[in-house]
């Protein structure tokens, strides 16, 4: 990158100036992360647009780390960024509002320009996938009181009984750290989802008809959208990201059982896909590859910034998994449908058309990064006659006649 171009993009991008940060502390911004040497005084070149800022405090050797702390900023451009390390709590911490203007004001004379690291430019495309329907309402809407999240803070979540791999990765991983602190739950500051419940159960529904709303959750998704979105379906894929990156990145417990309630909900519609919400699952199918393809790198176990990485965990490589499952069902619904009136199924996307045969397309390159990361089999299965054994906790929900309930 030749001078002026790098000038320009030092000026007009964002500046994270992040003062007293100790040696050896990990710390990441999107998909970036690194440890801080003696000289650090935070990252310039920032394209504006939301990031998430993670990090991990370190033992003097560097030998060991305290569970991941982050939050998200939403950055114009030129817009100037101040944290200050907090010795005593161990955390960045915001600067008095005059003291922060002064550092603006020297940010802008590039007096600190040789002690900030180079935002990677390489890696911004592989973050805006991941991150292209999360702004400011989403980050507002969703971010803890004080704006950091943290595992620690999720108290209430690690005492829950039924874990997954996944989720014991993480409990254990807090539990085992000599930095974990007790966290008192009325105290906790946890993100703000929306709820989305896993059986549905509504008052005068019985038998039949409940058993149907929960082997297609077509209504329930209806109802999510409007309560907590306001109907909007990019404000649902946002928080799908937002769940994500936090879970990743910032190794939150909470965030992956977030995403996993909103990829179970999406995966289990049957009538949303092809009728209801086609524009909707089309750019479903696209976060959530994205996703996928840039957590199950194999290579990044390699570098110690993989070690922040826990999709890696072996669970995901088994076939009892519960994204298995739901992929397995989805996969036949959409690739084994037939075509309607011996014409392609078409449906508006923005200001464009989509084929029928785009969305199977892209239902097809999911299917075949699962198979080719993970070695999945997909058995081909006919819709209306898909099985489950008696104890698969994935099983759609099915009540008998004589089910009473009407809670």
């Amino acid at each position: 990158m030749d001078p002026e171009t790098a000038l320009e993009l030092v000026k007009h991008g964002v500046t994270v100036l992040l003062l007293d940060v100790p040696q050896y502390t990990l710390l990441g911004i999107d998909t970036q992360m690194f440890s801080v040497g003696p000289s650090f005084k935070g990252i310039k070149m920032i394209p504006p647009g939301p990031h998430f800022l993670y990090y991990s405090s370190s033992s003097r050797d560097g030998r060991e780390f305290s569970p991941i702390t982050g939050f998200f900023v939403d950055a114009g451009p030129s817009e100037v960024i101040v944290r200050r390390w907090d010795q005593r709590e161990e955390r960045l911490v915001k600067v008095l509002e005059e003291e922060e203007g002064q550092f603006r004001e020297a940010i802008r004379r590039l007096e600190f320009d040789r002690q900030l690291g180079p935002y990677n430019l390489g890696q911004y495309g592989e973050w805006k996938r991941m991150s292209n329907h999360i702004n400011s309402t989403t980050i507002k809407r969703l971010e803890p009181i004080g704006g950091d999240i943290t595992v620690v803070c999720e108290p209430g979540i690690s005492q829950s009984t039924s874990k997954s791999a996944v989720e014991k990765v993480l409990d254990d991983q807090l539990k085992g750290s000599k930095f974990a602190t007790p966290v008192d739950s009325s105290q906790s500051r946890g993100c703000y989802y929306a709820k989305i419940p896993h059986v549905i159960k509504q008052r005068g529904v019985h038998g039949q008809e409940l058993t149907y709303l929960n082997l297609d959750k077509t209504l329930l998704l209806e109802n999510q959208l409007k309560k907590y979105f306001g109907g909007s379906e990019d404000l649902l894929l946002g928080e799908l990201q937002f769940a994500f990156v936090v879970f990743l990145m910032g190794q939150s417990l909470e965030g992956f059982l977030q995403w996993k309630s909103l990829v179970t909900l999406l995966f289990e519609c049957r009538e949303a896909p092809f009728c209801t919400r086609s524009q909707l699952f089309t750019k479903f199918i696209k976060v959530i590859y994205h996703q996928l393809k840039f957590g199950l790198e194999k290579d990044r176990s390699n570098d110690k910034a993989g070690s922040s990485s826990i999709l890696l965990d072996e669970s995901w490589f088994s076939a009892d998994s519960f994204l298995h499952h739901l992929c397995k069902d989805f996969f036949s619904l959409v690739l084994e449908a037939p075509v309607v009136d011996g014409d392609l199924l078409t449906w508006v996307c923005g200001s464009r058309l989509i084929s029928y045969t785009a969305y199977k397309m892209q239902t097809r390159k999911l299917k075949e990064l699962l198979e080719n990361r993970l070695g999945w089999k997909f058995q081909n299965i006919a819709i209306d006659g898909i099985s489950f054994d008696e104890d698969d906790e994935f099983a759609p929900v099915v009540v008998r006649m004589d089910d009473s309930s009407s809670s």
